[in-house]
């Protein structure tokens, strides 16, 4: 998808407390092995802090560093992982209210660590088709200090999930940065190496079951396909995507200034990425990526807010965002870098 007209205007990130690496591999929480092959450094814990709370403070400062009210946002879509509030519950409304917009039509995207890609795919199709949306509000938050998830080791050995949240204003008129194409996919052949053989039906002993993906994922690399097809089909797939946003964006691999995928394993994305598109693991996000931990959906925007405030991009910049999830999704988009903002 080739776009032109839409822009990031501002974004906005909340991260709770900082954890070291080191510290939890001294209590036991995380194997040293691990820690010393994956080059993950640190995570951020929140504790009693919900993850829509957290999406409230994200937002303001997105909102904030717009410099317009509130109330002219159009359009908000919110993407989670884990928990966002009780069952039965509108997770979005909760942040338009406390942030006091407008009656405003909103969505709610679950699609894990690839919601913000996803959400802006929505919004650009509102800016671009009948609804006409001049500006929307992209929202995303987690918190996994849950004793159904194990941050350290429940993920599989790439990842230390981490608490947190990002926000951005996206407007027709102007921002920061210019979005030059979006596309994604499904690879559902895929589909059970995030499910395993768990039920489809709600729990039946009226307890809450422990979240073991890496668990899930090893059973069907058992069953189903090897871990080896598995993962060179992600490959070929996710870099399917990458490719139609750079010939979209008119661009080739060595004109991407900055890479930015989810926070993982160093080793994982120079092979499943940097390495397919000839660029060093320089011009990837991973060395502060790999301090923050996976905050879901937010990683892109967390690195991106790093990438502009530290000067590490300036005008004429070309970044590619990348994303994946359960199921198998995957997006990449190409953003263009228009302006320094003053945050």
């Amino acid at each position: 998808m080739r776009t032109q007209g839409v822009f990031l205007s501002s974004v906005g990130v909340f991260l709770p407390d900082p954890v070291s690496a080191q510290d939890a591999v001294a209590d036991g929480r995380y194997d040293e092995d691990v820690h010393k092959a994956s080059g993950l450094t640190g995570t951020h814990v929140a504790h009693g802090v919900p993850a829509l709370d957290m999406a409230v403070a994200a937002a303001r400062r997105a909102v904030q560093r717009w410099g317009r009210d509130v109330e002219d946002i159009e359009s908000h879509v919110h993407g989670g992982v884990y928990h966002q509030g009780p069952d039965g519950s509108y997770p979005p409304a909760y942040i338009l209210r406390e942030l006091g917009t407008g009656p405003i039509p909103s969505l709610h995207i679950r699609q894990g660590c690839n919601g913000m890609l996803a959400a802006l795919e929505v919004v650009i199709g509102q800016m671009t088709g009948a609804a006409q949306v001049e500006t929307a509000l992209l929202t995303t938050a987690q918190n996994f200090q849950t004793p159904l998830i194990d941050r350290w080791r429940g993920f599989g050995d790439s990842y230390i999930l981490a608490d947190g949240a990002a926000a951005a204003v996206v407007s027709t008129e102007s921002g920061f940065a210019e979005v030059r194409s979006l596309n994604s996919g499904t690879l559902a052949e895929l589909e059970q190496w995030h499910r395993g053989d768990e039920s489809l039906l709600p729990p039946q002993d009226g307890t809450g079951r422990e979240v073991a993906v890496a668990e899930r994922a090893a059973l069907f690399n058992e069953r189903e396909m090897s871990l080896a097809e598995t993962v060179e089909r992600i490959g070929e797939f996710d870099l399917s995507i990458v490719q139609r946003s750079l010939v979209e964006a008119g661009l080739n691999a060595c004109d991407i200034a900055k890479v930015v995928p989810i926070n993982q394993d160093g080793r994982m994305i120079e092979y499943a990425v940097m390495g397919p598109l000839g660029l060093p693991m320089s011009r990837s996000s991973w060395d502060f990526g790999r301090t923050v931990g996976h905050v879901g959906a937010a990683d892109l925007l967390i690195s991106l807010d790093h990438l502009v405030r530290t000067g590490e991009v300036a005008p004429g910049d070309h970044v590619l965002l990348l994303s994946q999830g359960p199921g198998w999704i995957s997006s990449a988009g190409v953003v263009t870098i228009k302006e320094v903002p003053s945050w």
